[in-house]
């Protein structure tokens, strides 16, 4: 019998916090960001990462916004999708597409704990904001919030 994968489905972000190699923690979209993070049974997987309350653009053209008004928008959000396997106590992130171009067609490792109906995924070193930084990020099962 195959046991079930303890990934799929949506998580919604709880926190999501960065820690130097000096021990200092920062939250790089606040102590409120907000995100998601999908996987499917079939291994694909999906995230979506962003600062609360971001101001909108002057237009309302989703390709449109001054040069300001987008590289803000990019400043305060991460994305990215793509495969997904799990080996050991690592889940590899195959990424195909990504808001930071540089991450597509690489892997992407993340550390995995799965305790309390919470799931952790932590990053090792990796450049962040200009110094060598680990990621840890909690997330919960998602659950719809629609009226009944």
């Amino acid at each position: 019998m195959i046991a079930e994968n303890p990934f799929v489905g949506t998580w919604q972000l709880l926190s999501w916090k960065n820690v130097d190699e000096e021990g200092n923690i920062t939250y790089p979209f606040g102590e409120d960001a907000i995100g998601y993070v999908l996987y499917s049974e079939d291994g694909y997987m999906s995230t979506n990462l962003m600062t609360a309350n971001r101001p909108n653009f002057e237009t309302d053209d989703v390709l449109g916004g001054t040069t300001e008004e987008r590289a803000r928008a990019e400043q305060t959000y991460v994305a990215y999708c793509g495969e997904y396997e799990i080996n050991d106590n690592k889940v590899i992130h195959h990424i195909k597409a990504s808001l930071f171009p540089n991450w597509v067609g690489i892997n992407q490792e993340r550390f995995f704990e799965f305790k309390d109906e919470q799931l952790t995924l932590s990053t090792p070193l990796i450049p962040i904001g200009g110094k060598k930084q680990r990621a840890y990020l909690i997330w919960k099962r998602a659950s719809l919030s629609r009226p009944t």
